[in-house]
């Protein structure tokens, strides 16, 4: 089987095609599964794989599916929600920063380890680095290092601090919790940040707001395709989705 130059290693090393491996990272990442929660879910499509057999396909994989989401992914809102929370983890408190728009689709959950205005100035300038283009209104908490950090770095953009303005960004904490606690815990930075990085972008391709997306320009980030890396990714009416076909004849 051939494969193209950015395309990851999946057909010929494993044994499983790579509809599968796709469809396994997913559903990991979308819904509020363990490692043996999806290997049930694979038997009763009538695939057999151990989850100590799936477990490294989520570290392997989960990146390269996540990047490449991304860049399929058509320009977000113009108005961003910033907001953050506290994960503990080595006995140490650690700040999740988040970022989302006006139709929910979140655009980057950066783990820090203070919440001053260095970490804000920090978080800003990924964001606009990334996403590369400037907010037309941004929303945020009482927080004051937000603040500080929005009057230097997009000093021209409008920003809101009002009671209940921001509780689309708090409420989009609820499904990161809920991972944390079947997770029994994020073990390090290094481990949330790997994780939240991945769910997020499967999150948004895979969102009902997602189709919201197709009306508006692309950014100017260049294009690139899936390449067969997940054969079953197909752009659906209003944005993507991810339709793995698997057979029951397997």
């Amino acid at each position: 089987m051939t494969r193209c130059s950015h395309q990851p290693y999946v057909s010929i090393v494993h044994r499983l095609p790579p509809e599968i491996i796709a469809h396994t990272v997913r559903l990991y990442h979308r819904f509020n599964l363990s490692f043996r929660e999806v290997e049930e879910l694979l038997a009763e499509r009538g695939v057999t794989v151990s989850y100590k057999v799936a477990r490294p396909w989520y570290l392997k994989f989960g990146q390269t599916f996540a990047k490449k989401l991304r860049h399929r992914q058509g320009r977000m809102g113009d108005t961003w929600h910033l907001d953050e929370l506290f994960l503990k983890m080595g006995g140490a408190r650690h700040s999740l920063w988040r970022a989302m728009d006006q139709d929910e689709q979140v655009l980057d959950i950066p783990v820090q380890k203070r919440r001053n205005t260095h970490a804000a100035k920090r978080f800003f300038r990924k964001l606009l680095k990334e996403l590369r283009y400037v907010p037309n209104r941004l929303v945020v908490d009482k927080l004051r290092s937000s603040a500080a950090a929005q009057r230097t770095t997009l000093p021209s953009v409008p920003h809101r601090i009002q009671q209940y303005a921001n509780n689309r960004a708090e409420v989009s904490h609820q499904p990161t919790r809920q991972r944390e606690r079947q997770m029994r815990r994020f073990k390090s930075p290094r481990h949330a940040q790997r994780f939240l990085s991945v769910h997020g972008p499967i999150n948004n391709t895979l969102s009902a707001r997602a189709a919201s997306h197709a009306s508006r320009p692309l950014p100017t980030v260049p294009r690139r395709g899936l390449c067969n890396v997940a054969r079953g990714h197909e752009r659906a009416e209003g944005g993507l989705r991810t339709t793995i076909r698997l057979s029951h004849n397997t």
